[in-house]
């Protein structure tokens, strides 16, 4: 992978699998500054696709290698594809060092609360001018300006804030979270297209940019027809449990093995429905024959269906419905997630070698370039195992470094264990 960025300089590190050189993103220079959820899976995005990722932490990191965790899944799946250095942003020669680093990037990320960035001179402000050409991506709680700037958030916070807990889980159950991180990994995957969207516009006009969004923002996003529904008619939607809250009937329905999700809300679909069933006499029910009359008598509907799908096996009405075009599926567990066929025909859990496991499994891009090999090519490695490397890219001498090393800017080359 070269790492010419935005600079034209040579890659001087040669460590880079030769593979990476068709990556889409080869050449891209991408400095990561970010920590927690949302700002590592803009991050990995990048370094999914060939960006030349160098991940800048403090020398005195330590809660991320403590206990293993830098070996645990979570974060071997954030901070896979990157180099990694310590670098002390407080210190004067740290920050020239840094500043070196700015001028050689394409893309700067970082989720940091305002006072910080502001507090290390490392705002948009104070970089644009040391590279006019920097794309800068930001991520914050609830945006970038406004009465709550300054407020720290998680994801559960804003799945609050943003609608999302009130219209999940059963009605009459009181507020529920999602099962994932939606307003984590919502908001690191629009910033990635943001900042795409933002290199695609310097390819015209030369200059960088500003692109930032919110784990508040990326929530509401996410509520998509829900939110303009409210926006437009005013009426505020309630919980539906696994029900659909236009698309009806679309539920879980209990098997005699388990249970199957079924989707039936279109004409043609409800009759097939009805037919596999072996209930042709429910076409005939006036309230059932359009999508309106159905969702006013939902309850009955469903269950009238659930007592017909307890009759026979999840497999039974998957492959019958299928056939006839019904959407329809098992409601898996992870273990029976990654056992399917198709999930293993696309290669979701894909393997990188690791310094000390041997290899790990990690969960794929779930992105397809035709004639791109989207194998993972490093493991996440220990925060400083690339600072000398990346020093020297730089041009600083082995005496300099080794300054660094002593005055504490940086740290001093870790053994892999």
């Amino acid at each position: 992978m070269s790492a010419q960025g935005s600079s034209g300089a040579d890659d001087q590190r040669g460590t880079t699998p030769e593979s990476a050189a068709a990556v889409p993103l080869s050449g891209l220079v991408v400095l990561d500054l970010t920590l927690a959820r949302a700002g590592p899976v803009c991050v990995r995005h990048l370094a999914d696709w060939g960006a030349d990722v160098i991940r800048v932490q403090p020398p005195d990191t330590g809660g991320e290698e403590l206990l293993g965790r830098r070996d645990g899944s979570d974060y071997q799946n954030l901070h896979r594809n990157k180099r990694v250095m310590a670098l002390d942003l407080k210190h004067a020669e740290g920050r020239a060092a840094f500043v070196k680093l700015v001028a050689r990037a394409d893309v700067l990320v970082e989720n940091m609360r305002a006072p910080v960035k502001h507090r290390l001179k490392i705002a948009w402000d104070d970089l644009e001018p040391i590279n006019p050409r920097l794309v800068y991506g930001s991520i914050s709680g609830f945006g970038q300006t406004g009465p709550y700037a300054a407020r720290a958030a998680v994801d559960q916070i804003a799945q609050g804030m943003g609608g999302m807990m009130s219209v999940t889980g059963e009605a009459g159950r009181g507020p529920m979270r999602a099962g994932i991180a939606v307003s984590d990994m919502s908001a690191g995957t629009l910033l990635a297209l943001g900042i795409m969207i933002a290199l695609f516009e310097r390819a015209r006009t030369g200059r960088g940019r500003w692109v930032s969004t919110s784990l508040l923002e990326s929530q509401i996003f996410m509520l998509d027809f829900l939110a303009a529904g409210y926006l437009d008619s005013g009426k505020v939607p309630h919980q539906v449990g696994n029900e659909h809250a236009t698309a009806v009937p679309t539920s879980v329905f209990p098997t005699e093995d388990g249970h199957v999700n079924i989707a039936a809300s279109s004409p043609q679909q409800w009759r097939h429905l009805a037919e596999c069933l072996d209930r042709p006499d429910w076409l005939a029910e006036t309230e059932w024959s359009t999508l309106r009359g159905r969702s006013r008598d939902r309850n009955a509907l469903h269950a009238a269906i659930a007592v017909e799908t307890a009759k026979r096996p999840t497999a039974y009405w998957v492959d019958r419905l299928d056939a006839v075009g019904v959407p329809c599926g098992p409601i898996y567990d992870l273990a029976q997630v990654f056992d399917d066929p198709q999930v293993k025909h696309l290669g979701v859990a894909a393997s990188v070698p690791h310094p000390t496991a041997g290899t790990r499994r990690l969960v794929a891009s779930p992105l397809n370039f035709a004639g791109v090999d989207k194998s993972l090519r490093t493991a996440a490695e220990i925060t400083s195992v690339h600072t000398r490397e990346v020093l020297a890219w730089l041009g600083y001498s082995e005496a300099e470094i080794a300054a660094l090393q002593e005055n504490g800017v940086t740290r001093r080359q870790p053994v892999r264990e």
